[in-house]
């Protein structure tokens, strides 16, 4: 089943995947604003203070997933070369696929191949196997290993992986996935890596949440050992960075 983008898509997934952490949010801030009577002034202040940066940071979170991911044309790809000469694209994701139907649609053309690297012995988090439950797979996605993406070497025109990079936790684990997808890459061939950083920006928007997401500095360490060539960083948004790549030492 094709996922069409509804307003407000993005940021009410992010709710309904997430549910129980604005859930516990509530309840603790309910929790101390209920004892705090029992308290006097500084304490008093100090716990107005905490609840009010609770909910401060809570928000801001929100509305920055929803200028992401709703308002900024992320999904719109508008960056992607959008030459389709019966091409060989790979779009990989980890248990979530929004960006499949949109690449369908952009290249027409092209022979599209999805996979799938959710392994729910690794990727534990229950937002994902919410995500799963509420929305079935693109057709004909292919579940695969970090490790072995099945295709033979020099095969494929373009490389997808959106947002689902990071969840690969280990960086040995890491640097094999991307050796793989150099391995299947064609000489001329580009790779896209799409992700939010460990970053100042991240950090504003997202509190503590931006450890969950790598350092850039982590992301050129993985790039450089699976032998890959950063083209440029592409800054569609302060919170996201799209990362082209290329087989280390070609010219395009």
């Amino acid at each position: 089943m094709e996922m069409i983008r509804k307003p407000f898509q993005g940021v009410l997934n992010i709710i309904r995947f997430n549910w129980h952490l604005y859930v516990f949010a509530i309840a603790f801030l309910t929790s101390i604003l209920l004892i705090t009577q029992y308290f006097e002034n500084p304490i008093q202040i100090i716990i107005y203070t905490v609840c009010i940066l609770i909910f401060i940071t809570t928000i801001v979170s929100l509305l920055t997933s929803f200028y992401i991911y709703d308002l900024s044309g992320l999904y719109k790809f508008s960056w992607i070369d959008l030459q389709d000469t019966d091409k060989t694209i790979v779009n990989i994701s980890a248990g979530f696929d929004e960006s499949s139907a949109i690449l369908q649609r952009k290249f027409p053309k092209s022979k599209l191949i999805v996979f799938d690297f959710y392994d729910p012995e690794k990727h534990t988090e229950i937002s994902i196997k919410r995500a799963r439950k509420a929305f079935l797979p693109f057709p004909n996605t292919v579940s695969v290993e970090t490790s072995n993406l099945h295709l033979t070497n020099d095969l494929v025109d373009k490389i997808f992986v959106i947002l689902s990079a990071h969840e690969i936790r280990n960086e040995n684990e890491r640097i094999t996935f991307f050796k793989e997808l150099r391995r299947i890459l064609k000489p001329n061939g580009n790779i896209y890596i799409m992700e939010h950083l460990r970053d100042l920006p991240n950090f504003l928007a997202y509190n503590i949440g931006f450890f969950h997401f790598h350092s850039k500095a982590s992301w050129l360490k993985t790039f450089h050992g699976a032998d890959l060539h950063l083209e440029k960083e592409i800054k569609l948004t302060p919170f996201i960075s799209t990362f082209e790549l290329t087989k280390h030492g070609n010219t395009l």
